[in-house]
Parts: structure tokens; sequence; C-alpha cells
């Protein structure tokens, strides 16, 4: 007897992630949370800022605005 776990794969808020990441590069996990509630999908935000350091996504720095 162990525990099994009930709890849903999130592969597909996973890789809407990804996607929603790779088409906003300059939105951090907050501004996708908000997108992906648009959508319909319910999630924790502290489930998806973990998924999102899981993916090692990040918000890209403007090259062009740079120090003195």
């Amino acid at each position: 007897m162990r525990y099994r776990s009930r709890r849903p794969a999130d592969m597909a808020v996973r890789t809407r992630l990804r996607e929603l990441a790779s088409v906003r590069r300059r939105f951090g996990y907050r501004r996708l949370h908000i997108l992906l509630r648009r959508e319909g999908v319910m999630i924790n935000h502290k489930k998806l800022r973990r998924l999102y350091c899981e993916k090692r996504l990040q918000v890209r720095r403007d090259r062009a605005v740079s120090g003195p």
C-alpha cells in the first residue's frame, strides 16, 4: 500500500506556458499567468512560478537599453 498521487498531469499547461513565453519574450510569469487565466486555465500562481522556473524561462533583457 503506497500513496498514489491523484493530481492531474499538467503537460498542457507546460506546453502552453512555453508557447506564450516564446511569443511574449518580455512577459514575466505574472503577466503570463493573466494570459493563461484569460484562456480559461486556472492554476495557482505558486505552481505557475515553479513551472516557469523549471523550464528555466526568464524575461529577456532589451539590449538597446544599456548602462551609461
